[in-house]
């Protein structure tokens, strides 16, 4: 399906940049006007992370004219993994800075904007009014669902993209002319369901791939080529090397760009999305330990039990002395309660305490009264303890 361009063309090209454009000038869809369009298009992207990295930087060395980032994170050792935006020298440093220095050095004709704060239902309107399209690098339903609804109301496009071990997604949003994220996923998935690339990791190149068809598809739809993926969903399976595509469908009964809509104005996607289940939170309650309370129970012979209920690709990587892998999956499938020790306290943790917690109810429903876990997990412990332990 053929759009039309999303903006008009700029009054002119520069001699300087007709030289820099100049590969894009001869391919006839693009030309003199697709790219003058480019460089009259105001991108907003969310993230300078994994997505975030390559996106920005395509979309510079295309001729974008105003990119905006949003960002509030600052790097760490584990983002040069997959983050190429970012280096070794900028290891603590906002996100934000650093992926603009970058940006400028790919192409210094483009304006950048910074919004170093958090996105969320009391600034994401007001941002995304001024851009035309938005980029959508988060890794977070929260902030997926954000986007999606602020994008809805505004009826602004937006093109998504998602990233998890060797698999990547990519799509295009626009509640106007096809389906929108929630016509897709109506509804997030129970509380530590799926894990994040924190839990399970992602193949760096991977990112590489999906950012580039995000910018492919923002180009097509900012100068009006192609045929982009509205109403298309894109899977790419890095392992197998396929691509393949879903049919997405508009959803009549969609709750924010159905006819019936029922979400007419932001809502709290924190709540919406349950970062931890209500059940996690209540049994956490009052059965918390911190990671020197643990050491404390170690270091006085107490009668306990540590679970670490990562996975043992985590557990190779670091772990707290004394703990006993078993995989947060292998309660919930109901495999590792006949096997806990009923004379011991169970002491449970994860990397942050979020799978912990979530073990934790299973545990206090299967009549483990004293159970506990650890708040911080092991990058807590590494933190307090350890400091000399790697962590990720």
């Amino acid at each position: 399906m053929s759009l039309p361009p999303l903006v008009e063309p700029a009054s002119e090209l520069t001699v300087d940049e007709v030289r820099r454009y100049s590969r894009h000038l001869i391919i006839p869809d693009v030309g003199m006007d697709g790219q003058k369009r480019l460089k009259n298009a105001k991108v907003l992207c969310v993230g300078a992370g994994g997505l975030g990295s390559p996106a920005l930087m395509y979309l510079a060395a295309a001729g974008v004219g105003t990119l905006g980032i949003v960002e509030f994170d600052e790097v760490d050792e584990s983002n040069l993994q997959r983050q190429i935006i970012h280096s070794q020298a900028d290891i603590g440093r906002s996100k934000a800075e650093s992926a603009k220095d970058t940006v400028l050095g790919i192409n210094p004709y483009t304006t950048v904007n910074l919004h170093k704060e958090r996105l969320d239902s009391s600034n994401v309107m007001e941002l995304f009014a001024e851009y035309d399209l938005i980029v959508d690098g988060t890794d977070n339903f929260a902030t997926r669902y954000l986007v999606n609804d602020a994008c809805v109301l505004l009826n602004k496009p937006y093109v998504w993209g998602s990233i998890y071990r060797f698999d990547g997604q990519a799509s295009v949003f626009w509640s106007e002319h096809g389906p929108c994220y929630r016509c897709l996923y109506p509804e997030p998935p129970p509380p530590g369901m799926v894990p994040s690339c924190a839990e399970g990791g992602v193949l760096g190149v991977l990112c590489a791939s999906i950012g580039s068809i995000q910018v492919n598809e923002a180009i097509k739809l900012l100068a009006g080529i192609g045929d982009p993926l509205v109403g298309r969903l894109m899977i790419y399976d890095a392992l197998e090397m396929t691509y393949r595509q879903v049919k997405v469908r508009k959803d009549p009964n969609c709750a924010v760009c159905g006819p019936n809509a029922t979400v007419t104005e932001l809502i709290d996607y924190e709540a919406f999305c349950g970062v931890v289940s209500d059940e996690a939170q209540e049994a956490a309650l009052g059965s918390t330990i911190t990671p020197k309370q643990l050491k404390e129970m170690i270091d006085g012979d107490e009668k306990i039990e540590i679970i670490d209920v990562r996975e043992p690709n985590e557990y190779e990587i670091v772990s707290i002395p004394g703990a006993k892998l078993i995989p947060k999956n292998e309660f919930l499938m109901g495999n590792a309660l006949q096997d806990l020790p009923q004379d011991k306290k169970i002491v449970l943790h994860c990397k942050t305490g979020v799978r912990s917690a979530e073990v934790l109810a299973v545990l206090k429903s299967a009549g483990f009264s004293d159970a506990v876990h650890v708040g911080g997990g092991v990058i807590g412990w590494v933190n307090q303890i350890e400091p000399e332990k790697p962590v990720y």
